[in-house]
């Protein structure tokens, strides 16, 4: 009665311990990607790696306006914000290839 359901319950497991270390090795290559964003048309460009640091920011000299901080301020907030969440959409679509599909809370693994 037991035997059967216990190497279902033994398959199962090795099948969450390979989607684990797969999402694992998948987490390490995402810290290697870089996404960019511009906005502005190009007034303010954003490079962020996978672990969704700054690897650079990119002003063109027409956005600097001493009369309009804000302005830039906007730009610089609007180009992060959209390399963010490009690195999400990545990792959300990255996280679909190794788990099939299944709705998996991030901090799960």
């Amino acid at each position: 009665m037991f035997g059967k359901g216990m190497g279902n319950m033994a398959g199962m497991m090795k099948k969450v311990q390979k989607m684990q270390a797969d999402m694992q090795k998948m987490q390490e290559e995402l810290k290697t990607r870089t996404v960019e964003a511009s906005v502005g048309g190009g007034a303010v460009t954003v490079v962020m790696n996978g672990e969704k640091m700054i690897e650079s920011l990119k002003l063109n000299p027409s956005a600097v306006d001493p009369e309009d901080v804000e302005m830039l301020e906007d730009l610089v907030t609007a180009a992060v914000n959209e390399a963010s969440k490009k690195i999400d959409d990545l990792l959300a679509q990255e996280m679909g290839k190794v788990t099939g599909g299944l709705n998996l809370p991030t901090g799960l693994f």
